[in-house]
């Protein structure tokens, strides 16, 4: 079973087969002039539902094989109930590039549509998701990277306990260019050693 998390005003869901044109929608209505600044080169593909119906597939298989979990954020509805599962996503977290053995760590990124930015919206998703990984997943560390320029993602993982480990130097290919990057983690601090002999 895929996991989804209540937080109180979110449903996060593990992005799964049925989100197509939520994914696509998303994405088409949020990349050029928001996200498009911090993300690598997409092809046109991106954004049509039939790319997404092939990647959430293997989203799914990704998660079932321990390699990545990557969430989709949803508005919970008036009442507090569950919205459907092809409802509009406003965002989305994804912990990728698991490695167990003696490292137990993951990546982090995170996108948030432009008009839910600045309402704590990705802080309470985060949160919610970060609680699971350390927890559920049994991860001992997430690690999560930014543009120095980014000062909204400065901010927020300040907020949520990330603390700044170095700097890349021409990390990614963004935005036309090689940027540099912060090197942040966040280390779980109810880690226990016996989960190392778990996986």
């Amino acid at each position: 079973m895929l996991p989804e998390i209540d937080t109180g005003r979110l449903k996060l869901r593990l992005a799964r087969p049925g989100m197509e044109a939520s994914m696509a929608s998303f994405l088409s209505g949020n990349f050029t002039g928001h996200l498009d600044r911090w993300f690598p080169p997409v092809s046109e593909a991106y954004f049509t539902e039939g790319y997404w119906r092939e990647r959430l597939a293997a989203w799914a298989d990704e998660y079932r094989a321990d390699r990545g979990a990557r969430f989709v954020m949803q508005l919970r509805t008036r009442d507090g109930g569950d919205p459907p599962l092809e409802a509009p996503l406003i965002g989305s977290c994804s912990y990728t590039n698991f490695v167990r053995g003696a490292f137990h760590a993951c990546h982090l990124g995170y996108q948030v549509a432009r008009e839910y930015e600045g309402r704590g919206f990705m802080s309470e998703a985060l949160r919610g998701c970060n609680a699971f990984v350390f927890g559920s997943l049994r991860m001992h560390r997430i690690m999560a990277n930014f543009r120095p320029e980014n000062d909204r993602s400065r901010a927020l993982l300040q907020r949520l306990g990330f603390t700044e480990e170095g700097f890349a130097k021409d990390y990614l290919f963004i935005d036309g260019a090689w940027r540099d990057h912060v090197l942040t983690a966040l280390v779980n601090p109810a880690y226990d050693d016996t989960w190392l002999m778990a996986r």
